[in-house]
């Protein structure tokens, strides 16, 4: 369980119950526990919804919160043997006091008390779609309330989506969550640090240097300063890797003179980070190297003093492409002879081979955190278009207007593949720098630039 204030989850289960309605009623599970193999499960990681309402790390866990503000937890029961293998159990008793919630019993005891909890209210509400077999399972306790509505029972008449109040209430991160990310940030930063630092060590000593070297370190230092787990798969890619935008840590050969791309970051009390920084193995950016690195930094820093309260989501991503559609033309990836000018280039999407992804994405317990891209108010504003590259009609609406405490990353790139028409001396480079930012009133805080992000300090650092 986390070890913070528990107190700090009542207050959103508060909110969470006035979405409900007086006779509403919410049922939500924690994550399964999932088998690896044979005897071995992977590492237990909670639901972050459920995590979110009260902070409790054990699997086999759920939450029933009613219109009236009441919390139910159903947890596992103390049981000494099962504890001798897989370790110490909150258990519901001790649950009542350390979680602050108003009830709590055995597990074993849901499909039992759910029924008689469903009678009467009037609608019931769940995450869709989020967890297998959970419908299935609520239709049986409406089912086993049907079959006694001859003694009086009420069976709710309407389900709703527990998703999207609870997307919008994560959207928008408090004191304490942007202090966790600003940690979780710090750490990931420190690690970034170590793996550049060994790479250049490494290579200045003669030894041969593996994508997973570098890995290692990252693991390393995250866990020396209490991460519980990688936030995602760490991204480990040396050379030409690094233009396969998932590549995941491997045996690549870190060469010297090639450029290593890492995106990895930690993720810390139910809170994730996400750095990508680009940097030379050796500590030195060749000429073609520098020349397209200052682009895609030319790039994030457009999209930075883009993003404030009051912009649009969609605002940091259109003043990226515009810098890297620019420096596309500038240094021959496009041939302004065949492509046109700037503003063709971003109509036609003609950057989309070199550039081929969003700039940003939320962040928060999720690295891919939770929340509308659209804007709720203005959600009935429809427009279409058609896409320039594939001849798709889309349905536009309009961007989420930024707001303070929304928490977002910032990450252009460049991925150069050998390709016939492509500068030689561009082969093979893919360069992505990426931070994470809270909104605030006047711009956004960077919680990841403790890692140095411009050529000279990169270089400094790796000295």
């Amino acid at each position: 369980m986390n070890t913070a204030n528990t107190t700090i989850y009542a207050p959103r289960r508060a909110a969470l119950a006035r979405h409900l309605g007086p006779q509403g009623i919410a049922i939500l599970p924690t994550a399964p526990e999932q088998a690896r193999n044979r005897d071995s499960d992977f590492l237990f990681r909670h639901d972050s919804y459920f995590y979110y309402l009260c902070g409790f790390t054990e699997p086999n866990a759920w939450l029933v919160i009613t219109g009236d503000g009441q919390t139910t937890l159903f947890c596992q029961p103390k049981d000494l043997e099962r504890e001798i293998w897989d370790g110490l159990r909150l258990g519901p008793e001790a649950a009542l006091r350390q979680l602050g919630v108003n009830a709590a019993f055995s597990v074993a005891e849901l499909d039992a008390k759910l029924p008689a909890m469903l009678d009467g209210r009037d609608a019931v509400w769940y995450p869709f779609a989020t967890h297998k077999g959970l419908e299935a399972r609520i239709d049986g306790w409406l089912g086993a309330l049907r079959a006694r509505v001859r003694y009086g029972t009420l069976c709710p008449q309407q389900q709703r989506d527990l998703c999207g109040v609870l997307d919008e209430m994560r959207l928008v991160k408090d004191a304490h969550e942007q202090a966790v990310m600003r940690r979780a940030g710090q750490i990931s930063a420190g690690a970034h640090i170590r793996a550049m630092q060994r790479s250049g060590q490494m290579l200045r000593a003669g030894q041969e240097v593996r994508e997973y070297h570098l890995d290692a370190e990252l693991l390393h230092e995250f866990r020396r300063h209490g991460s519980q787990y990688p936030a995602y798969g760490s991204i480990v890619a040396a050379g030409a890797n690094a233009c396969v935008l998932h590549y995941r840590a491997d045996a690549g050969l870190v060469r010297d003179g090639e450029l290593v791309l890492i995106d990895a970051a930690c993720e810390l009390d139910g809170y994730a980070s996400d750095i990508t920084r680009t940097f030379p193995a050796n500590g030195s950016f060749s000429g073609p190297q520098r020349t397209l690195y200052e682009v895609v930094l030319a790039s994030q820093e457009a999209a930075v003093a883009a993003t404030h309260a009051g912009a649009r989501f969609t605002d940091p991503h259109d003043a990226a492409v515009k810098v890297l559609s620019q420096g596309m033309l500038d240094v021959g990836l496009l041939d302004k002879n065949k492509v046109g000018s700037l503003q063709d280039v971003i109509d036609k999407r003609a950057y989309f081979p070199f550039y081929m992804h969003r700039t940003g994405h939320w962040i928060g317990m999720d690295v891919h955190d939770c929340g509308a891209y659209t804007e709720p108010s203005e959600i009935g504003q429809v427009s279409t278009r058609q896409d320039a590259l594939t001849g798709e009609t889309i349905q536009d609406r309009p961007a989420r207007i930024l707001r303070p405490g929304m928490a977002l990353t910032i990450e252009p790139g460049i991925y150069v593949r050998a390709a016939e028409g492509v500068p030689e001396q561009f082969h093979n480079i893919g360069i992505r720098i990426e931070d994470d930012a809270i909104v605030t009133d006047t711009g956004c805080e960077l919680l990841t630039r403790d890692v140095p992000v411009t050529a000279a300090e990169i270089e400094a650092l790796m000295r």
